[in-house]
């Protein structure tokens, strides 16, 4: 059973519902989404989709639920409308973030019955990928229900503060839902014998049972005989003891930490860190919980985060170590076209804020610090970075606090942007991204709500090649937590709405190609490709970038640059 609305690309909009016994009703709705012709019955989905190829728009209960089913039997849609994903926008744009989103839920808010709680998200099964494209389907939804939530949805949308923004939210949300369907259908190529070479290069040949392999011992040795007795290194607090026996006092055993202390326990404990982690998160049986006939296909969530940024089902896809990514590798005669956006943040908070001065700053695809710190820092470089970074992630003592007021007086529109979002999150109000998507309420202080815009720098510095490693620790007092969440959640979330139009953009240009988008993070992607179509891909990689630009933030002078590589190796990529 599969719900879904279907909108024709002449504006005649086509609703396909629960009909039992496996098959769909479907009837034409105006621009109101009330019916305006008959019912008709189809056998199923697949056949209602293969029977109109002139469909333009697919609105459905939930992607996740219904595409995976069309791409099994070779069936691509244009653009879809997931009613379920649209109820979770409204209901956080409402102040509601956090009830029900779904269907029934919707309907039930709809008949004034009580709302039943939303099922568990389904988790993509170590050993069990399979499972991803055979979901359990949702409890049925009267036919009748699902056009009432789709007709209040569109009276919601022109009710929201900017409509049209709130309209293109959903419809870039939507757009993302489809993207994560097609990339978990193709997968990441992943070479399952280059992993287990890289594996035994690093930490050499596995023991028996659940053993640490040989190179983790060998360290493990090392770092007790370092301190004269057994040290246990997997265990921090075990570290930390060991260190104060020495004389040493440490708050944690975070890199940052550890590299500003003089003992020898320190070399060894630093490379077993590093490899305990690989073998643990990407390790031997990792491998072969996660990769099946040649892809790694970790369920994509679209909008799985509060600021709008994707989060992955199982598998850690979105923390791929560096060395690790020796094995995702092109098929033959195959490339993977990997680009990163530039500078991507700071380019949202000039188009957001509609500052002059650092608008004209982002208006060029070369590097946004250097040109910044020629306007306003001297040429410093560095001091510019951390000065804009500051401003965005809420740096506002010591030398962020002097690099700020440099930022200030040169671009005070931008500086007030984020200031006044901050003010606004210590108040406990909420604040939207550029597009809309909306903050949850200040009730949640405390919880994880603040983890992914307030990383603490300890967790910050061990992050490699990533702007986090810029970020501030967490403010000492609820309010100012809330503040620097807002402030970035503003800037973080715009650029996550950005991603959304890009991937669309990117979709849609490479539609006519076999190339396939099988990759994304942030503000990362990666396409999968034949080496003929390398090129072209690329082009289009960097055309998406500033069309995204123009559709989610309008006309400004503000580019969205990407740094592109085509490469037979991710790990080849810059």
């Amino acid at each position: 059973m599969v719900d879904a609305i279907v909108v024709d690309m002449d504006a005649e909009r086509w609703v396909v519902g629960d009909g039992g016994d496996g098959g769909v009703l479907v009837t034409a709705v105006g621009d109101d989404g009330v019916p305006v012709g008959p019912v008709e019955r189809e056998p199923g989905l697949v056949e209602a989709v293969r029977r109109r190829p002139g469909v333009g728009r697919w609105v459905w209960r939930s992607t996740a639920d219904a595409y995976p089913r069309l791409l099994a039997a070779g069936l691509r849609v244009e653009r879809c409308y997931d009613v379920e994903a649209a109820e979770a926008l409204l209901l956080a744009h409402e102040g509601r973030h956090g009830e029900p989103r779904s269907a029934a839920a919707a309907w039930a808010r709809l008949e004034r019955r009580p709302v039943p709680p939303d099922p568990p998200p389904r988790a993509a099964e170590p050993g069990a990928q399979d499972s991803l494209f055979d979901p359990a389907p949702a409890a049925p939804l009267p036919f009748e229900a699902l056009l009432a939530v789709y007709a209040e949805q569109l009276r919601r949308h022109g009710a929201a503060e900017h409509p049209g923004r709130m309209r293109l939210l959903t419809a870039a949300e939507s757009a993302g839902t489809l993207v994560a369907a097609e990339m978990d259908a193709a997968g990441l190529p992943w070479r399952a014998d280059v992993h287990r070479d890289v594996l035994t290069e690093l930490l050499g040949e596995r023991y028996g049972g659940s053993g640490e392999p040989r190179r983790l011992a060998e360290l493990a040795e090392e770092v007790s005989a370092a301190f004269g007795h057994r040290v246990r290194p997997d265990l921090p607090a075990e570290v930390v003891k060991a260190f104060a026996r020495a004389g040493v006092k440490l708050r944690s055993t975070r890199r940052w930490e550890l590299a500003e202390v003089d003992h020898p326990a320190v070399r060894p404990l630093l490379e077993y860190k590093s490899l305990y982690r690989v073998w643990t998160a990407h390790g031997w049986s990792w491998l072969q919980d996660w990769v099946r006939d040649g892809r790694f296909r970790p369920g994509y969530t679209p909008g799985g985060s509060v600021s709008g940024r994707w989060t992955t089902n199982g598998g850690g896809a979105l923390q791929i170590p560096k060395v690790i990514r020796r094995a995702v590798v092109a098929d033959p005669g195959w490339r993977l076209v990997v680009a990163d956006a530039n500078q991507l943040e700071p380019r949202v908070l000039a188009a957001i804020s509609r500052d002059r001065g650092l608008m004209e700053v982002a208006g060029s695809a070369e590097d946004l610090y250097t040109r910044l710190s020629d306007r306003a820092f001297s040429g410093d470089r560095e001091h510019a970075k951390l000065a804009l970074l500051g401003a965005i992630y809420g740096q506002t003592s010591g030398d962020g606090l002097k690099n700020l007021a440099a930022l200030r007086r040169r671009f005070p529109q931008a500086v007030a942007y984020v200031d006044d979002a901050a003010r606004a999150g210590e108040e406990g109000r909420l604040v939207r991204t550029w597009l809309g998507r909306t903050s949850p309420p200040a009730a949640r202080t405390g919880d994880d709500a603040y983890g992914e815009a307030g990383i603490p720098q300890e967790a910050a510095a061990d992050a490699e090649g990533s702007e986090a490693e810029f970020t501030p620790g967490y403010a000492s007092t609820d309010a100012r937590a809330r503040g620097r969440f807002t402030r970035n959640f503003v800037v973080q979330g715009s650029a996550a709405d950005w991603a959304l139009l890009m991937l669309a953009a990117l979709r849609r240009a490479t539609a006519h190609l076999r190339a396939e988008l099988v990759f994304f993070q942030h503000d990362e992607v990666i396409v999968h490709c034949p080496a003929e179509e390398a090129d072209e891909v690329a082009a289009a990689v960097r055309e998406a970038g500033d069309v995204a630009g123009r559709i989610a933030f309008g006309e400004t002078p503000v580019r969205f640059p990407f740094t592109t590589g085509v490469v037979r190796c991710y790990a080849e990529a810059k």
